[in-house]
């Protein structure tokens, strides 16, 4: 019998599919780099590979705790 999977797994998880497909709309609406215009254009895909990271770890460490018997 596998464990149930716990809630910070469930967060981490859902938020990260959330932005994730937040970007590719958004990717996919805006077929140019004007979203991101204002950053240098070495720093914008930083920022892209770095967003759905930065809000797994968030959502993760934010997320309590499964209790356990």
């Amino acid at each position: 019998m596998a464990a149930p999977v716990e809630a910070k797994v469930k967060a981490a998880t859902s938020a990260t599919f959330v932005v994730s497909l937040l970007l590719a709309v958004l990717n996919s609406v805006v077929a140019d780099d004007s979203l991101l215009q204002p950053l240098p254009s070495w720093l914008q895909p930083v920022v892209i590979a770095v967003a759905p990271a930065a809000v797994t770890f968030l959502s993760g460490w934010q997320a309590s705790h499964t209790p356990r018997p």
